[in-house]
């Protein structure tokens, strides 16, 4: 197995180089304290007054990583942004995978804002048609629902570049859990 500098090289971690306090580490969930959370839930552009529908982590280390910024979050419509650059495939196009991510932390949360956080929500299909490729800038993706029931949620999820021409479209369904079935 052949491996690089970046592989060998020791960590870059130092105490004048603190980490940001939830830094993430792969293969490790972050234990997060609360203020913790609640400052990676400010920096991802989360209103106080959703902290407490969004679950034990309030949102995901994945989409945090990724770069996500909530613009607008309402049963009727997400938004968020997400930068191309640090999410990209070998191409230097941005990954596809980022933009299923975006697209399932905007429909999951908007189908737990549906519940006002009091049932669980687990995604059960997503798919995602790629129109264009885009390099660099931000991504915005816009959430809004096809359906909003109460065992299932179905959203469309629209990804433009900074020019508002459409880069993807996804739709993701999330199951309505029963608390008292766990």
């Amino acid at each position: 197995m052949v491996m690089n500098d970046a592989q060998t090289a020791a960590p870059a971690t130092s105490p004048a180089t603190k980490p940001a306090p939830y830094a993430f580490v792969p293969g490790t969930t972050p234990e997060l304290s609360p203020e913790e959370r609640r400052q990676m839930m400010l920096d991802s552009g989360i209103p106080e007054e959703l902290h407490d529908q969004l679950g034990v982590l309030g949102i995901s280390p994945l989409a945090a990583k990724m770069g996500i910024v909530f613009q607008e979050m309402t049963v009727a419509r997400m938004v968020a942004t997400m930068p191309v650059a640090g999410n990209e495939q070998n191409a230097g196009l941005l990954h596809g995978g980022a933009h299923l991510v975006l697209a399932e932390t905007l429909g999951s949360i908007g189908a737990v804002l549906h519940t006002r956080g009091q049932k669980p929500v687990v995604g059960i299909e997503i798919s995602a048609t790629h129109h264009r490729g885009v390099t660099g800038g931000l991504v915005t993706g816009t959430c809004t629902p096809i359906h909003l029931g109460g065992t299932l949620t179905t959203h469309e999820i629209v990804m433009t570049d900074e020019h508002g021409k459409r880069l993807s479209t996804a739709k993701i369904t999330n199951m309505i859990l029963d608390p008292s079935r766990r």
